[in-house]
């Protein structure tokens, strides 16, 4: 009995050291996602081409539909677990609009400082049904770092109204992937991104209907077929992205995960811009190498008390706060 009691300890020590690596490839999966979709909507529109991404991510997590005994998908409560599609929907849009008064760094940096501002309220009073996770005092340093290297990726001067936007961007981020992980716990990962997808779809539909011109798209639409066909798989990998996030979630604390998923996806995007021939700003670089050193103080910290690391699987004591 007591060998199978370690073999168990051992096998959740074992994963929670994976998530962590597992948040980091999400980060690069999000980068390349990101640039596929760019190319995508250089070809389309941002609003057209988000109705291919859906239609794409649609068909491609239909597949958990063949499956044997799958959960319902429609019947879980509260029903605002059903939100997360739409609510990712409001992160383009308000991406967009920031991106029209602001350079991308500086939409990117206030992205992650909302999503940071999140993911704290949400460790911190267990919010949409994730586990309480008061903030230990060891991180501050890590929260002052990641805030210094956003502000050093800030590299102009934005009207107030725009960076209330981009940050209510990354709030938006968090939102969406903590409620589609609370539904996926009850569908499953697969499942719980085909609504996701289902949900987002039709809005999109709206949105598009609402600001483009079909007859331009019909024009702008490569009928004789496209020399990269590639551009069209940008939903499929979402579906990917949005599982892992499901998986993710309710593991790391939201702000670890933040800061995970940003650092893969700057370095990731540095990368990819090198590839292309592109010159990637220092604000970027630095601002990235700061929030970086941020993360590794933190989890550094977080490994100094073991009783941290096996806080997701139950075995220490709750804080009377949970």
């Amino acid at each position: 009995m007591q060998d199978k009691q370690n073999f168990v300890i051992l096998e959740v020590k074992r994963w929670s050291e994976l998530y962590p690596i597992l948040a980091l490839v999400n980060g690069i999966l999000l980068a390349i996602m990101v640039s596929i979709n760019g190319e995508l909507s250089k070809q389309y529109g941002v609003f057209s081409a988000s109705i291919l991404i859906h239609i794409a991510g649609t068909a491609s997590a239909s597949l958990c539909l063949l499956k044997k005994g799958k959960k319902p998908l429609w019947t879980h409560h509260p029903k605002w677990i059903y939100l997360g599609g739409a609510i990712g929907v409001c992160t383009t849009v308000f991406q967009c609009i920031a991106a029209e008064s602001m350079s991308i760094t500086s939409v990117v940096a206030l992205g992650l400082l909302g999503q940071t501002i999140a993911s704290l309220f949400i460790d911190k009073l267990g919010l949409l049904g994730m586990k309480k996770r008061p903030f230990p005092q060891s991180a501050l340093i890590s929260l002052c770092l990641s805030v210094l290297g956003i502000f050093m990726m800030l590299d102009d001067e934005n009207a107030v109204v725009a960076i209330g936007i981009a940050c209510a961007a990354g709030i938006s981020v968090v939102l969406s992937r903590t409620i589609n992980a609370y539904l996926a716990e009850k569908t499953g990962a697969l499942q719980g991104a085909l609504i996701n997808h289902l949900i987002g779809l039709p809005i999109t539909i709206l949105l598009a209907a609402a600001t483009v011109k079909w007859s331009d798209l019909v024009q702008r639409a490569p009928l004789s077929g496209t020399s990269q066909p590639w551009i069209y798989f940008g939903g499929v990998l979402g579906v990917g992205v949005v599982m892992l996030f499901n998986i993710i979630v309710p593991k790391l604390s939201s702000f670890l995960l933040t800061s995970l998923v940003f650092i893969a996806q700057i370095f990731t995007g540095i990368i990819l811009d090198s590839m292309q021939g592109l010159s990637c700003s220092d604000a970027s670089l630095y601002g990235g190498l700061v929030i970086a050193f941020g993360v590794v103080v933190y989890m550094a910290a977080d490994r100094i008390n073991p009783c941290k690391r096996t806080k997701a699987s139950g075995k220490c004591g709750r804080n009377k706060t949970d």
